[in-house]
């Protein structure tokens, strides 16, 4: 970005004879916007397993096989004002409850 020397406004790329636009002052050519950060052509990126569980486990008895660690998360499923609802997925045996409180 290139500013006015008179009143520090940003001038216009764009127009081949830009003037500024708060004070008038005229720059002949064209204006260059230029930058002296390097931007990584490719960063690195983490691979994660695809078992790889991220939510966390809480202690919550399943249902189902009555194993006590379960994995947790909330959505808001319904409206804004309610409260949102939480699933539970067994470490065990993988099986989702849901709490609506």
């Amino acid at each position: 970005m290139e500013f006015c020397p008179k009143c520090g406004s940003v001038l216009m790329s764009k127009v081949k004879n830009s003037s500024c636009p708060r004070c008038g002052y005229n720059k002949k050519g064209r204006i260059k916007i230029s930058t002296k950060e390097k931007i990584e052509e490719h960063p690195e990126i983490a691979v994660l397993k695809k078992d790889f569980k991220t939510e966390p486990v809480v202690n919550e008895v399943c249902p189902k096989c009555g194993h006590d660690r379960a994995y947790f998360w909330m959505v808001q499923t319904r409206s804004s004002d309610e409260s949102p609802t939480k699933f539970f997925k067994c470490v065990k045996c993988g099986r989702t409850k849901r709490d609506y409180r």
